[in-house]
Formats: structure tokens, C-alpha cells, sequence
């Protein structure tokens, strides 16, 4: 097993140059709309942007359940939520994990907000949000924060997980109150 993960890391880094690069021109600008998606959560409920119409959204794109810093980032909004929500706010993760991945991860941190299966990756690459190494994609650890409207409010690009959900009560705060 050792040597097969040492041959992977191996492949990987020397085929870092083929690698898709993301480039700012490949995000949603802030101020256009967002786009569109529709995915199943843990429970294979699906969820459309224009299912939160009127609302503020905080899409948050994380690389995999159940690692440490999804976890803190996951319960930080979790335990947030209520503030959150106060503002107006719902939240909504997504990775290309899938929805049983999904259901386990949100029962064993009792997530209260939908998960969503981006499994073929095409929601995360719309969003700038994923990292393709060929056989293996896993989206970035991005948060777009979404207005009423539909449209791109701001962009978390660089993401400290301890303290990601309270950057965004603040933004909410002064986006609503300029």
C-alpha cells in the first residue's frame, strides 16, 4: 500500500505542469450572476440555485468529508448557523464526494445544512473550484457568498477554517448595512 501511494505522489508531482491551472478569468466575478446549479444533497433531495432565490446563500466548495479541516470549517458553520441565518443567510456545501459520503459526514458532526454531490465536478469547475489531476478531482476550499439576487456578493479564495463562518457574519453585516 505504501508503495503504491509513493507511486502515486511520485506520478503526481512530475505531471504538476499538465495539471489545469485556475486562472482569475476562470471565477465568477463579484456582481455577476452565479451560476446555476443542481445537485443532490445527503438525503438525494436536490437543490437548485433558484431554490434560494431571495435569500443570501454561502456556497462553500471543500475538498473532502470527514478531514480535519472540512470538519472544523463544517462545525464552525454548523455552530454559526443560527447567526447566519438571522442574517438571512442559508448554507450549502459542496464537494465531489457523494451523497452517502455526504449523509455520514453530516451524522457524525450533526450538519444541519445541505451537502451537496458535485460528483462529476462540473458545479466546482463552473465556480473556478476544482482541482482535476485526471483520475482524481477534488474541489478547493472555496465559499462564494451569493446575494438575493443570484449574483456573486464576494469570493473567499484563501480560507482559514477556524474562523471562515464568523469572516462571513461579518461580510453579511456590512453587505447589508454600507
Amino acid at each position: 500500500m505504501l508503495k503504491l501511494l509513493m507511486t502515486f505522489a511520485l506520478t503526481a508531482a512530475l505531471s504538476l505542469p499538465c495539471w489545469r491551472v485556475i486562472h482569475a478569468a476562470d471565477l465568477p466575478a463579484n456582481g455577476q450572476p452565479a451560476p446555476a446549479f443542481s445537485l443532490p444533497d445527503q438525503a438525494q433531495r436536490m437543490h437548485a440555485l433558484k431554490d434560494y432565490a431571495g435569500l443570501w446563500v454561502v456556497l462553500y466548495f471543500y475538498p473532502k468529508d470527514d478531514t480535519p479541516g472540512c470538519t472544523r470549517e463544517a462545525c464552525s458553520f454548523r455552530d454559526d448557523l443560527a447567526q447566519l441565518e438571522k442574517l438571512g443567510a442559508k448554507v450549502v456545501g459542496v464537494s465531489v464526494d457523494d451523497s452517502d459520503s455526504h449523509a455520514r459526514f453530516a451524522e457524525k458532526y450533526h450538519l444541519p445544512f445541505p451537502l451537496l454531490a458535485d460528483k462529476d465536478g462540473k458545479t466546482a469547475e463552473r465556480y473556478g473550484a476544482l482541482n482535476n489531476f485526471g483520475i482524481i478531482k477534488i474541489a478547493r476550499r472555496y465559499t462564494f457568498l451569493i446575494d438575493p439576487q443570484g449574483r456573486i456578493a464576494k469570493s473567499y479564495l484563501s480560507v482559514d477554517t477556524s474562523r471562515h463562518s464568523q469572516e462571513i457574519i461579518e461580510d453579511l453585516k456590512k453587505l447589508m448595512h454600507p
